[in-house]
């Protein structure tokens, strides 16, 4: 089995980072908790239930992924056992089933897929689980990517596989909401290989930091268009 590790970014998970922990399946190697500025429990439940937890003091979804993969990069460095082979993003509310972490990393290991995206299909999705705006982004920045780039994806799914050297290759940089898309327009554009695999998703536990607001929806909008844009034209 290869050695696979997981990156989960949380801000004020206290209620539900244990339960995302442990729902885990016990092939991964290390559960790598990055706590994102969090002034509540989040650190303390994730260390309880064993993962690895590090801070991020720089708010924002892409640092809290920047740093987790920095924290990879020097320990591979210091013991080269422990590169791993495959990186699974995941966010620490427990609107996804991290059981199903099996399914996502399966194309990876059978057919030697390079990146996979956890799809949050409706036919899936538990009601409410996903706000309008949410919704309605998705179908946006998804239908943008096909028209510009035949890309195939149908979501922005935060729970995603990706070899780990080709996440390395990616070079990302994105320090807020534009994470996901970064990548996912970074991989077309180095013709990674890539899969959706559709995903069971429910109600969070607590309330969103992104979605939740307006203004978070709007910045996340305006920051995926952003990356769209500049990629269509280079």
């Amino acid at each position: 089995m290869p050695i696979i590790k997981v990156i989960i970014p949380a801000y004020n998970e206290q209620d539900s980072i244990a339960n995302v922990i442990h729902d885990i399946p016990s092939i991964v190697d290390e559960i790598i908790v990055v706590s994102n500025n969090s002034t509540d429990k989040t650190e303390e439940n994730a260390k309880n239930a064993g993962a690895t937890v590090i801070q991020e003091s720089r708010k924002g979804y892409g640092f809290a992924c920047l740093k987790g993969m920095d924290y990879i990069a020097s320990t591979s460095l210091s013991d080269p056992n422990k590169k791993p082979e495959i990186i699974v993003f995941l966010d620490g509310d427990y609107s996804d089933y991290p059981e199903q972490l099996t399914e996502i990393i399966a194309p990876i290991i059978n057919d030697n897929i390079d990146f996979v995206i956890g799809a949050r299909v409706k036919r899936l999705r538990e009601t409410g689980s996903m706000t309008p705006q949410q919704v309605f982004g998705n179908w946006l920045a998804t239908f943008l990517m096909n028209l510009f780039f035949g890309a195939k994806f149908t979501d922005l799914g935060p729970f995603r596989a990706i070899k780990y050297d080709k996440l390395v290759a990616l070079n990302m940089e994105d320090k807020t909401y534009g994470w996901t898309v970064e990548m996912q327009l970074k991989a077309l554009k180095q013709k990674l290989t890539y899969v959706e695999i559709p995903m069971k998703y429910r109600n969070r536990i607590g309330v969103s930091k992104v979605s939740g607001t307006v203004k978070g929806s709007v910045m996340a909008g305006i920051k995926i268009l952003g990356w769209i844009f500049k990629y269509s034209f280079k």
